[in-house]
């Protein structure tokens, strides 16, 4: 991989640039990333979606909102918390099936 970037043309700081070297836009990036995927034939899928996915994997694997903020370049806590909180939540309802069931100890 880091043969590849090293020989792929990029802009300043930048891994993915347009047809112009030039950084994407958000929006931009988006509607490039989208008709990839529709060209791929995969309709479900978008820029937005898999960076979704890449948060709530991460956040499932114990990644706080502070790394998360780091990771995605988000500036504030309250996009990252909503990954973290939910992760926790699944982690505390896993914790009370034992519970349910009657047991200490879930066997």
């Amino acid at each position: 991989m880091q043969r590849i970037i090293n020989t792929s043309p990029t802009g300043d700081l930048n891994f993915l640039v347009t047809e112009y070297g030039k950084p994407f836009s958000a929006a931009g990036f988006g509607n490039w990333f989208r008709e990839r995927c529709d060209a791929a034939g995969l309709m479900d899928c978008s820029a937005h979606g898999l960076r979704k996915a890449a948060a709530t994997s991460l956040a499932e694997a114990g990644a706080s909102a502070h790394q998360l903020m780091a990771w995605f370049g988000w500036r504030s806590l309250k996009e990252a918390e909503r990954y973290t909180r939910a992760a926790s939540q699944k982690k505390l309802a896993a914790s009370v099936v034992p519970l349910f069931a009657g047991t200490k100890n879930g066997t």
